[in-house]
Protein backbone atom coordinates (compact mmCIF):
# COMPACT_ATOMS: atom_id res chain seq x y z
CA UNK A 1 0.00 0.00 0.00
CA UNK A 2 2.92 2.06 0.88
CA UNK A 3 4.48 1.60 -2.29
CA UNK A 4 0.86 2.18 -4.31
CA UNK A 5 1.04 5.58 -2.27
CA UNK A 6 4.89 6.71 -3.25
CA UNK A 7 4.36 5.86 -6.06
CA UNK A 8 1.04 8.61 -6.75
CA UNK A 9 2.71 10.92 -4.93
CA UNK A 10 6.09 10.76 -7.72
CA UNK A 11 4.00 9.87 -10.78
CA UNK A 12 1.91 13.70 -9.77
CA UNK A 13 4.97 15.26 -9.19
CA UNK A 14 6.04 14.67 -12.28
CA UNK A 15 2.85 15.43 -14.03
CA UNK A 16 2.91 18.72 -12.10
CA UNK A 17 6.44 19.31 -13.71
CA UNK A 18 5.77 18.44 -17.42
CA UNK A 19 2.89 20.69 -17.15
CA UNK A 20 4.47 23.61 -15.51
CA UNK A 21 7.14 23.73 -18.34
CA UNK A 22 4.52 24.02 -21.01
CA UNK A 23 4.08 26.78 -23.01
CA UNK A 24 1.19 28.70 -22.51
CA UNK A 25 -0.51 30.84 -25.68
CA UNK A 26 -1.94 34.54 -26.30
CA UNK A 27 -2.82 35.15 -29.46
CA UNK A 28 -3.58 38.30 -30.97
CA UNK A 29 -4.25 39.62 -35.09
CA UNK A 30 -0.05 38.93 -36.30
CA UNK A 31 1.43 37.36 -33.53
CA UNK A 32 1.08 34.20 -30.84
CA UNK A 33 3.05 34.90 -27.29
CA UNK A 34 4.53 31.67 -25.68
CA UNK A 35 5.19 32.13 -22.02
CA UNK A 36 5.67 29.71 -19.32
CA UNK A 37 5.43 32.82 -16.09
CA UNK A 38 4.14 36.24 -15.80
CA UNK A 39 1.27 36.71 -17.83
CA UNK A 40 0.91 40.74 -17.65
CA UNK A 41 4.14 40.84 -19.21
CA UNK A 42 3.47 38.63 -21.51
CA UNK A 43 0.31 40.67 -22.20
CA UNK A 44 2.36 43.76 -22.47
CA UNK A 45 4.53 42.11 -25.30
CA UNK A 46 1.61 41.25 -27.12
CA UNK A 47 -0.10 44.83 -27.42
CA UNK A 48 2.97 46.85 -28.17
CA UNK A 49 3.39 43.99 -30.43
CA UNK A 50 0.43 44.82 -32.76
CA UNK A 51 1.59 48.68 -31.90
CA UNK A 52 4.90 48.32 -33.32
CA UNK A 53 3.37 46.26 -36.18
CA UNK A 54 0.82 48.82 -37.39
CA UNK A 55 4.10 51.47 -37.19
CA UNK A 56 6.37 49.39 -39.29
CA UNK A 57 3.90 48.37 -41.81
CA UNK A 58 2.83 51.61 -42.01
CA UNK A 59 6.09 53.50 -42.64
CA UNK A 60 7.58 50.66 -45.28
CA UNK A 61 4.41 50.67 -47.04
CA UNK A 62 3.74 46.73 -45.54
CA UNK A 63 0.37 47.30 -44.76
CA UNK A 64 -0.98 47.04 -48.18
CA UNK A 65 -0.34 43.71 -47.99
CA UNK A 66 -3.03 42.37 -45.90
CA UNK A 67 -2.71 38.71 -45.37
CA UNK A 68 0.93 38.74 -44.11
CA UNK A 69 1.49 37.85 -40.60
CA UNK A 70 -2.10 36.86 -40.25
CA UNK A 71 -3.70 33.23 -38.88
CA UNK A 72 -1.23 30.69 -39.77
CA UNK A 73 1.44 32.80 -40.59
CA UNK A 74 1.56 34.77 -37.33
CA UNK A 75 4.88 35.46 -35.69
CA UNK A 76 5.60 33.73 -32.95
CA UNK A 77 7.47 35.15 -29.90
CA UNK A 78 9.12 32.67 -27.31
CA UNK A 79 9.27 34.53 -23.06
CA UNK A 80 11.47 32.42 -20.94
CA UNK A 81 10.62 33.02 -17.43
CA UNK A 82 14.81 33.75 -16.67
CA UNK A 83 17.36 35.16 -18.32
CA UNK A 84 19.42 31.63 -17.22
CA UNK A 85 16.51 29.70 -19.38
CA UNK A 86 16.71 31.90 -22.35
CA UNK A 87 20.82 31.47 -22.51
CA UNK A 88 20.50 28.39 -22.21
CA UNK A 89 17.76 27.71 -25.11
CA UNK A 90 19.24 29.60 -27.10
CA UNK A 91 23.03 29.81 -26.59
CA UNK A 92 23.15 33.32 -26.98
CA UNK A 93 26.02 35.43 -25.89
CA UNK A 94 25.89 36.60 -21.89
CA UNK A 95 24.58 39.92 -22.81
CA UNK A 96 22.10 39.16 -25.12
CA UNK A 97 18.32 40.86 -24.13
CA UNK A 98 16.60 39.08 -27.44
CA UNK A 99 17.68 37.41 -30.69
CA UNK A 100 15.33 37.00 -33.54
CA UNK A 101 15.07 33.41 -35.73
CA UNK A 102 14.19 34.64 -39.31
CA UNK A 103 13.84 31.32 -40.59
CA UNK A 104 11.47 30.38 -38.49
CA UNK A 105 9.97 33.81 -37.67
CA UNK A 106 9.86 33.88 -33.72
CA UNK A 107 11.66 36.44 -31.70
CA UNK A 108 12.98 35.22 -28.16
CA UNK A 109 13.32 36.93 -25.18
CA UNK A 110 12.80 36.35 -21.31
CA UNK A 111 10.21 37.95 -18.52
CA UNK A 112 11.20 41.54 -17.46
CA UNK A 113 14.19 41.61 -20.38
CA UNK A 114 15.72 45.18 -19.86
CA UNK A 115 14.98 47.12 -23.17
CA UNK A 116 12.98 44.14 -25.25
CA UNK A 117 9.64 45.92 -25.31
CA UNK A 118 11.17 49.56 -26.22
CA UNK A 119 14.25 48.27 -28.56
CA UNK A 120 14.42 44.90 -29.08
CA UNK A 121 10.93 43.81 -29.98
CA UNK A 122 10.55 46.70 -32.71
CA UNK A 123 14.24 46.46 -33.98
CA UNK A 124 13.56 42.66 -34.72
CA UNK A 125 10.02 43.10 -36.07
CA UNK A 126 11.62 45.70 -38.58
CA UNK A 127 13.93 42.98 -39.57
CA UNK A 128 11.32 40.67 -40.22
CA UNK A 129 8.87 42.65 -41.65
CA UNK A 130 11.25 44.11 -43.98
CA UNK A 131 12.44 40.57 -45.30
CA UNK A 132 9.28 39.40 -45.73
CA UNK A 133 8.45 42.40 -47.89
CA UNK A 134 11.73 42.52 -50.11
CA UNK A 135 12.71 38.62 -49.81
CA UNK A 136 15.75 36.86 -48.35
CA UNK A 137 17.00 36.26 -51.96
CA UNK A 138 17.29 40.19 -53.07
CA UNK A 139 21.10 41.34 -52.82
CA UNK A 140 19.60 44.01 -50.00
CA UNK A 141 22.75 46.06 -48.68
CA UNK A 142 23.39 45.63 -44.60
CA UNK A 143 22.82 49.47 -44.69
CA UNK A 144 19.42 49.34 -45.47
CA UNK A 145 18.44 46.08 -43.20
CA UNK A 146 19.85 48.04 -39.90
CA UNK A 147 18.46 51.16 -41.01
CA UNK A 148 14.92 50.21 -41.15
CA UNK A 149 15.25 48.24 -38.08
CA UNK A 150 17.45 50.87 -36.39
CA UNK A 151 14.13 53.65 -37.18
CA UNK A 152 11.91 51.39 -36.05
CA UNK A 153 12.79 52.33 -32.04
CA UNK A 154 10.62 55.34 -31.80
CA UNK A 155 12.28 56.18 -28.75
CA UNK A 156 15.81 56.61 -30.30
CA UNK A 157 14.45 58.67 -33.48
CA UNK A 158 15.08 62.13 -32.00
CA UNK A 159 18.55 61.28 -30.63
CA UNK A 160 19.16 59.78 -34.01
CA UNK A 161 18.25 62.89 -35.97
CA UNK A 162 20.63 64.55 -33.37
CA UNK A 163 23.66 62.57 -33.59
CA UNK A 164 23.41 62.77 -37.59
CA UNK A 165 23.29 66.67 -37.31
CA UNK A 166 26.43 66.75 -34.78
CA UNK A 167 28.56 63.72 -37.24
CA UNK A 168 27.62 66.13 -39.89
CA UNK A 169 28.50 69.54 -38.60
CA UNK A 170 31.56 68.32 -37.61
CA UNK A 171 32.25 66.83 -41.11
CA UNK A 172 32.63 63.25 -39.47
CA UNK A 173 30.10 61.55 -41.58
CA UNK A 174 31.23 58.31 -44.14
CA UNK A 175 30.28 58.56 -47.09
CA UNK A 176 27.25 57.04 -48.88
CA UNK A 177 29.60 54.94 -51.73
CA UNK A 178 31.84 53.62 -48.06
CA UNK A 179 28.60 52.55 -46.06
CA UNK A 180 27.37 50.57 -49.28
CA UNK A 181 29.99 48.28 -49.44
CA UNK A 182 30.76 48.63 -45.52
CA UNK A 183 30.65 44.95 -43.32
CA UNK A 184 30.89 46.18 -39.62
CA UNK A 185 29.77 42.15 -38.96
CA UNK A 186 33.94 41.92 -39.80
CA UNK A 187 35.46 44.18 -37.57
CA UNK A 188 36.96 42.66 -34.97
CA UNK A 189 39.58 44.46 -33.94
CA UNK A 190 38.30 47.68 -31.59
CA UNK A 191 41.46 49.01 -30.95
CA UNK A 192 42.28 49.38 -35.07
CA UNK A 193 41.48 52.89 -36.35
CA UNK A 194 40.80 53.37 -39.84
CA UNK A 195 40.82 55.58 -43.03
CA UNK A 196 37.74 56.11 -44.59
CA UNK A 197 36.34 58.46 -46.82
CA UNK A 198 34.29 61.18 -46.30
CA UNK A 199 32.80 64.65 -47.75
CA UNK A 200 33.20 68.14 -46.36
CA UNK A 201 29.88 70.14 -45.97
CA UNK A 202 31.55 71.92 -49.48
CA UNK A 203 31.21 68.67 -50.79
CA UNK A 204 34.97 68.29 -50.69
CA UNK A 205 36.57 64.73 -50.77
CA UNK A 206 38.31 64.52 -47.69
CA UNK A 207 39.31 61.56 -45.32
CA UNK A 208 38.51 60.50 -41.92
CA UNK A 209 40.69 58.51 -39.17
CA UNK A 210 38.13 56.70 -36.92
CA UNK A 211 38.17 53.98 -34.40
CA UNK A 212 36.38 50.87 -34.91
CA UNK A 213 33.57 51.63 -32.60
CA UNK A 214 32.88 54.84 -33.39
CA UNK A 215 32.85 53.52 -37.25
CA UNK A 216 30.40 51.69 -35.82
CA UNK A 217 28.61 53.81 -34.26
CA UNK A 218 28.08 55.98 -37.18
CA UNK A 219 27.18 53.06 -39.53
CA UNK A 220 24.40 52.36 -37.31
CA UNK A 221 23.29 56.20 -37.08
CA UNK A 222 23.89 57.07 -40.54
CA UNK A 223 21.77 54.27 -41.94
CA UNK A 224 18.61 55.29 -39.51
CA UNK A 225 18.95 58.88 -40.70
CA UNK A 226 19.21 57.94 -44.33
CA UNK A 227 15.93 55.41 -43.88
CA UNK A 228 13.90 58.46 -41.69
CA UNK A 229 15.19 60.96 -44.63
CA UNK A 230 13.54 58.74 -47.60
CA UNK A 231 10.40 58.13 -45.21
CA UNK A 232 9.75 61.14 -43.63
CA UNK A 233 11.13 63.29 -46.76
CA UNK A 234 9.22 61.41 -49.38
CA UNK A 235 6.06 59.57 -48.04
CA UNK A 236 6.06 55.31 -46.74
CA UNK A 237 4.50 55.11 -50.61
CA UNK A 238 7.70 56.05 -52.33
CA UNK A 239 9.66 53.97 -49.71
CA UNK A 240 7.28 50.94 -50.19
CA UNK A 241 7.99 51.29 -54.33
CA UNK A 242 11.55 51.16 -53.56
CA UNK A 243 11.50 48.12 -51.48
CA UNK A 244 9.40 46.68 -53.97
CA UNK A 245 12.08 47.14 -56.79
CA UNK A 246 14.49 46.06 -54.65
CA UNK A 247 12.32 42.83 -54.03
CA UNK A 248 11.90 42.70 -57.96
CA UNK A 249 16.22 42.41 -58.57
CA UNK A 250 17.17 46.16 -59.00
CA UNK A 251 20.23 47.03 -57.46
CA UNK A 252 19.97 50.11 -54.85
CA UNK A 253 20.96 52.71 -56.73
CA UNK A 254 17.98 51.47 -59.71
CA UNK A 255 15.41 51.19 -57.31
CA UNK A 256 16.26 54.62 -55.85
CA UNK A 257 15.88 55.86 -59.27
CA UNK A 258 12.93 54.39 -60.42
CA UNK A 259 11.21 55.25 -56.71
CA UNK A 260 12.47 58.50 -56.64
CA UNK A 261 12.51 59.85 -60.22
CA UNK A 262 14.29 63.03 -58.86
CA UNK A 263 17.29 61.85 -57.44
CA UNK A 264 19.70 60.06 -60.36
CA UNK A 265 22.14 58.12 -58.55
CA UNK A 266 23.64 57.63 -54.59
CA UNK A 267 25.10 60.98 -55.02
CA UNK A 268 22.42 62.96 -55.75
CA UNK A 269 21.19 61.37 -53.01
CA UNK A 270 23.68 61.78 -50.32
CA UNK A 271 23.74 65.30 -51.50
CA UNK A 272 19.92 65.68 -50.38
CA UNK A 273 20.38 63.98 -47.23
CA UNK A 274 23.29 66.24 -46.34
CA UNK A 275 21.22 69.20 -47.13
CA UNK A 276 18.48 67.41 -45.28
CA UNK A 277 20.88 66.90 -42.01
CA UNK A 278 21.82 70.88 -42.37
CA UNK A 279 18.37 72.25 -42.37
CA UNK A 280 17.29 70.16 -39.80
Amino acid sequence: MFKKILFFIIFCCITLSVFSSEWIELSSEHFIIYYKENENFAKEVSYKAEKYYNSIASDIGYSRYSNFWTWDKRVKIYIYPTKKDYLKETNQPDWSEGMADYKNKQILSYALSEGFLDSILPHEMAHLIFRDFVGFKSEIPLWLDEGVAQWAENLKRANIKKLAKELYQKEFLLSLKDIMTLDIRSLKDKNKVFIRPTKTKSGEDGVLFIGAEQLITNYYIQSASIVGFLIEKYGSYSFSNFCRELRDGKSVEEAIRIAYPHIVNLEELETLWRRYLERE
